[in-house]
């Protein structure tokens, strides 16, 4: 008996005009971000490093003196004691916290108000009109943003202290004026922000140099401005060198010197620790930097983006 023959079916042969399929790369689509593992790592450290303080600060927040000694720092003590600080910090050496609180504010809105308004102005000036010296003056203001504020602390209370204005508010205000990156911002910003042609137009239409610059130029420069205060905002709020040789009376302290005289209680002899309100007070204090960048940030970002994209 002859065994069955198995056939074997010929191979598939692609015809003369297909091409054999190849595996085609996985293209990257504009609309879509690239992925990376290691940049979202990396991303996640650094929030957490952001993240880890301020939790620290408003469970601590939470805490009475004795709890913040007995208690894992990372977690709430049995006693949730937030609204008692609050109201402890406000009432504290008979109010002290509410006028430290108002010298801050006062600080910010006349120096970095000010600080805010001649960047506005200098940058405006320096972006949009030729005069004599105008790379000089570049190289100076370079030269400005170089050089820490730490350097120029004792030279201006030397200068403040043979005119004496030492231990008053303008010690801190008038240094507050100045912020040399704040102009060199707004002059980046002024370049690419204020087309020249629209300049000219309302020029050609009658409009004096003022009435440009306020109903023109001002709108234009909004999110540039918006930037430039919130940077002279945090500075001012957080400014502490400068307040502590420029001022010996504590009426005159902002948050931060204040806050600094609170914690130094525990180390002299016969003070009470109040480390529990020293960091109620450093939760009010942060809070309202919170809230301007949460309102300002969408103008922020924009300012910050402004000329990175040439047209």
């Amino acid at each position: 008996m002859s065994s069955p023959v198995t056939t074997l079916a010929p191979p598939s042969v692609p015809s003369a005009g297909s091409a054999p399929r190849l595996r085609t790369p996985r293209r990257h689509s504009p609309g879509r971000p690239r992925r990376s593992v290691l940049l979202t790592v990396l991303t996640g450290l650094v929030l957490l490093y952001s993240l880890v303080p301020l939790a620290w600060l408003i469970i601590s927040a939470t805490k009475t003196q004795e709890g913040l000694a007995h208690s894992f720092g990372l977690w709430f003590n049995g006693d949730f004691a937030l609204w008692d600080n609050i109201r402890e910090t406000f009432t504290y050496s008979d109010g002290v916290f509410t006028r430290w609180l108002l010298n801050t504010v006062l600080y910010v809105v006349v120096g970095a108000g000010g600080a805010t308004l001649l960047a506005v102005l200098g940058g405006y000036a320096l972006a949009k009109f030729k005069f004599p010296g105008k790379r000089a003056v570049f190289a100076v203001v370079i030269g400005a943003v170089a050089v820490p504020g730490t350097a120029l602390a004792v030279p201006t209370f030397l200068m403040f202290s043979k005119m004496g204005l030492t231990d008053t508010p303008g010690s801190v205000i008038i240094p507050s004026l100045i912020s040399p990156f704040g102009l060199y911002l707004m002059w980046v910003f002024a370049s690419e922000a204020v087309p020249d042609e629209l300049l000219e137009a309302a020029r050609i239409d009658g409009a004096g140099e003022l009435r440009t610059f306020f109903q023109v130029v001002l709108p234009l420069l909004a999110p540039g401005i918006v930037t430039v205060s919130l940077f002279t905002m945090v500075a001012t709020w957080n400014n502490y060198f400068l307040p502590l040789i420029m001022l010996k009376d504590p009426d005159w302290y902002p948050l931060t010197l204040g806050l600094n005289s609170w914690n130094a209680q525990a180390a002299t002899a016969g003070g009470t620790p109040v480390f529990n309100l020293v960091i109620t007070g450093s939760l009010i204090t942060i809070l309202p930097l919170i809230a301007a960048f949460l309102l300002l940030q969408k103008y922020w970002q924009s300012g910050l983006a402004a000329g990175s994209v040439k047209e």
